[in-house]
């Protein structure tokens, strides 16, 4: 399948379904001599697993992550790195009923036309699980960052529907991002937030909502004109992450109300290095890191299934009623925060190796 990789130096080849023996991944162009073990892939994995809390889906995956290549004695060999997770709780009977119904606002109809096939099992490869590859492939980008230039990416649930948290972008951590059961680092409005989950589950329906991410400690210099801005990349990630349907940076969509003189973020000098008073730009102009911290939103849409009767119509063009059944999350959100951080964390780190074979 076309599509499935993404990344130039730093690259990543993502495989497998939701209901098929397990999904994982390839890393390729990871430099040799980063110090990463199986605990720390794992336990990011853990952040991303179905079946965490009550707010989740209830399928239970271990997600336990084998290490098949690429790693020797926890340290990468500058070989390729392959990772596998075995579906251990996979149902695809729960699916049986849809091989001939296309879902409302899932990928049934659209791969369908696209491909003469589709493998209705959990949506196949448009479903949540295929994240795996992504949050594995990102736990390495994460540690060479780390290791390189001590990047660090803290990302967290801002929005869940209209409860929007009041965070503190410079000094949120991840330990009080996962402290919190919705990953919003704001006692209160989590706890509302959790209610309105709670809700949403017990009526069939679901929400959406919004995860902001910071990126501290980027270097400047990292992004490719024109095509190649480091903004792009990014939008580009994240919106290939499932039920993704907006992305901001910055300011983002507020900046069209403010003027010049305001967007405008001065030039200081900051401990001997350039820096600017405001941060309107989230860390990125030109397309290219500024130094300052990198800040971008990704919105997510309520979750495409529902334990409601929904009109649809199967391959026959009939008219049919609809209802899902299985295991489903009533909120994307909690779970998706693990995912946008390395989404982040793949693409710093490709544009990381891009600007050291360009410059040393």
């Amino acid at each position: 399948m076309a599509g499935s990789s993404f990344g130039t130096l730093f690259r990543l080849s993502t495989w497998g379904e939701s209901h098929g023996p397990g999904v994982g991944c390839v890393v390729d162009g990871c430099p040799p001599g980063i110090a990463i073990s199986r605990a720390e892939i794992q336990a990011d994995l853990d952040r991303r697993r179905p079946g965490q809390s009550r707010l989740t889906s209830q399928r239970q995956e271990g997600d336990e992550v084998e290490i098949l290549s690429g790693i020797f004695e926890g340290v990468t060999a500058g070989t390729p790195i392959a990772m596998l997770v075995r579906n251990t709780d996979a149902r695809p009977q729960d699916y049986d009923e849809l091989k001939e119904i296309y879902r409302p606002s899932h990928a049934d109809y659209t791969y369908q036309a696209k491909y003469g096939f589709r493998d209705h099992r959990g949506g196949g490869r448009a479903s949540y699980r295929e994240a795996i590859g992504r949050v594995a492939g990102g736990a390495v980008a994460r540690q060479l960052l780390r290791q390189r230039c001590t990047a660090e990416i803290v990302a967290y649930v801002l929005q869940v529907s209209d409860i929007r948290g009041e965070i503190d972008r410079a000094t949120v951590s991840r330990e009080a991002v996962e402290a919190e059961i919705t990953r919003c680092p704001d006692p209160e409005a989590s706890r509302r937030m959790a209610e309105a989950i709670e809700e949403a589950r017990k009526t069939g329906d679901s929400l959406g909502g919004v995860v902001e991410a910071v990126a501290r400690g980027v270097p400047a210099g990292l992004g490719e004109p024109v095509f190649d801005k480091l903004t792009a990349d990014l939008a580009k990630a994240l919106m290939s992450m499932p039920a993704a349907r907006a992305f901001e940076v910055g300011s983002g969509l507020s900046s069209v109300v403010m003027r010049g003189s305001t967007h405008n973020d001065p030039f200081v000098m900051k401990e001997g290095r350039v820096g600017t008073t405001t941060n309107y730009s989230g860390g990125i102009q030109g397309g290219i890191s500024n130094g300052e911290d990198i800040v971008v939103r990704v919105a997510f849409k309520p979750t495409a299934t529902i334990m409601r009767d929904q009109q649809t119509v199967n391959r026959r063009g009939e008219d049919v009623t609809f209802r899902a059944r299985g295991r489903h999350d009533p909120c994307v959100l909690p779970r998706a925060v693990a995912t946008v951080e390395a989404m982040i964390a793949l693409v710093l780190a490709d544009h990381f190796l891009r600007q050291q074979a360009q410059r040393g």
